[in-house]
């Protein structure tokens, strides 16, 4: 059995910008349901809405997206999770940097680190923070 993880973020207002940034990051096709669509939404202000967004790239990157209505609440609170990337590549990782970090807080520079040949955090134009990182070989906690 396979199984795939899919990061399904949330944004008030600000899904379709940023599945667009995604794309153009990460490159793939871009899908899009709006409130109306999905949900017969007949508020202006809402019905434009990404009720589902999604980029998936042949590279394996794939991102869902929601715009979270007026009527619900939502706190995206203060790190509430990270979107790891991860990639045996340096120059691909280093490319993907190049192209997320445009617009974004660099929290920790891309840089060789202990546990990786490169490491990068930062937070997107969207308040999403990211970890790229080249994955090295892993031998278990040291006691």
């Amino acid at each position: 059995m396979s199984i795939t993880v899919t990061p399904h973020l949330n944004f008030r207002g600000t899904a379709r910008a940023a599945l667009g940034f995604y794309a153009g990051v990460f490159g793939g096709e871009q899908v899009v349901a709006t409130h109306a669509q999905a949900y017969g939404t007949t508020d202006p202000a809402e019905a434009d809405l990404v009720a589902w967004g999604q980029v998936e790239a042949s590279n394996g990157f794939r991102v869902m997206v929601f715009d979270v209505p007026a009527r619900m609440d939502y706190d995206p609170g203060v790190i509430p999770v990270f979107v790891a990337v991860r990639g045996a590549d340096a120059d691909e990782i280093t490319d993907l940097w190049s192209r997320l970090v445009e617009g974004s807080t660099i929290v920790a520079p891309l840089a060789a680190a202990s546990w990786a040949p490169l490491y990068g955090q930062l937070v997107d134009p969207f308040g999403v923070t990211w970890v790229l990182d080249v994955a090295a070989a892993w031998d278990g906690l040291s006691a």
